[in-house]
């Protein structure tokens, strides 16, 4: 198996897993603690980049993402050390992308992040309606949000919006309402997510004692059209399947590695890389509680708690499932590579039903296909 390290990019993950509050529909590595003294994590986060450093060998980084968590609890002064480091370890491009995620209330750190070297900002508004924020649990209201966003691109010249769909009571004319909304402020690239209930999140509890029931499938289904219809018209086509940008460099360069299956260091609590070295693909997991992080980096000079190599359909499931999330689809070169092609009456079938578009270099999904693109991956892989 060839190595990608060329064609697909290579990005550095900083997961920083501090936030103000956990929000109920949050089931990531996360913890409620502003953390007055970062700097011991801080300083681990390096020590494990320098131990990636000796796995990767010499690379040029093209993208840096800070998610979390909430890094804009962290001063600029402080992600501009984790910047530097990823540049004395590896070197970085002439142009590359940092983004770091923000949330609307941390608006007065935004000229620091800009000052420490990030490139774009991706804020986790979530909602345009203050009553959906206050369920969602966010400390911020609409008009904070869109305030937010005025600091935001006055310092970014991309600046992302984040908004969850498909809560309960939602209709489709409050949707279609709040994404127009969204639709006329200054922001390059939207992320579009549909409320999902994750079974460690304390939403997936309030639904099992029956305080509220998400929306049903065939709602969904329609917010999730007028979505796209929108976002097209307005001139926002997806790249993916939650994700749309105005022009192709508002697009995420970094989320693309992982869906191209590129290499990307991941560092941090809990944070996840992958890497192809040697003819192997490499998955690598790090130590999830914070402090037990920093304690292995301290005494093992890395925060791994998982180091294997891919088998080749674990590669091959995860091409399809990955490479089927772009409405470009998926390089069918990419399969061959791996030795595999799907199934010729399985594709057949679902381009009769309307769900699967072959070319003939690629396989992509349809709209349709989109709506099931989970179900169609397992149907296609081995």
């Amino acid at each position: 198996m060839r190595d990608f390290e060329t064609a697909r990019g290579f990005g550095v993950y900083i997961h920083w897993p501090y936030c103000a509050r956990v929000c109920p529909y949050c089931d990531f590595n996360v913890y409620a603690a502003k953390l007055r003294r970062p700097d011991p994590l801080l300083e681990a986060i390096c020590e494990d980049l320098r131990a990636w450093r000796n796995l990767t060998g010499p690379r040029l980084v093209d993208t840096i993402f800070f998610g979390g968590g909430t890094p804009s609890l962290l001063a600029g002064e402080h992600i501009a050390r984790v910047i530097e480091c990823v540049r004395d370890l590896w070197g970085v491009k002439a142009e590359p992308e940092i983004t770091l995620e923000a949330n609307p209330d941390d608006f007065g750190r935004f000229q620091s992040f800009r000052d420490a070297g990030v490139t774009r900002l991706s804020l986790g508004v979530q909602s345009l309606n203050d009553e959906s924020l206050a369920f969602l649990g966010r400390t911020h209201s609409a008009r904070d949000a869109v305030n937010a966003l005025d600091v935001a691109s006055s310092h970014f010249s991309c600046v992302s919006l984040d908004l969850i769909y498909a809560l309960p009571g939602q209709t489709v004319k409050a949707w279609e309402a709040e994404l127009s909304l969204a639709l006329s402020l200054p922001v390059g690239h939207l992320s579009l997510y549909e409320l999902t209930i994750e079974a460690g999140a304390a939403f997936a509890r309030a639904v099992k004692r029956g305080d509220w029931t998400p929306p049903d499938e065939d709602l969904a289904a329609d917010l999730y059209e007028v979505t796209q219809l929108m976002c097209e018209d307005a001139g926002y086509p997806a790249y993916e399947i939650s994700n749309h940008a105005r022009s192709p460099s508002d697009a995420s360069r970094h989320n693309r590695i992982y869906w191209e299956s590129g290499d990307w260091v991941g560092v941090g609590p809990g944070a996840h890389g992958r890497l192809t070295a040697r003819g192997e693909r490499l998955a690598i997991e790090t130590v999830e509680n914070p402090v037990a992080y920093q304690k292995q980096v301290g005494s093992c000079g890395h925060g791994r708690s998982v180091l294997q190599s891919l088998s080749r359909l674990d590669q091959i499931r995860e091409r399809i499932s990955m490479g089927l999330r772009m409405t470009e689809g998926l390089k069918i070169e990419d399969l061959d590579t791996l030795g595999f092609q799907p199934s010729e009456p399985e594709m057949a079938d679902l381009q009769e039903l309307g769900f699967l578009d072959r070319r003939t270099d690629r396989i992509k999904l349809t709209l349709s296909g989109r709506l099931a693109a989970d179900r169609i991956s397992l149907l296609l892989s081995p």
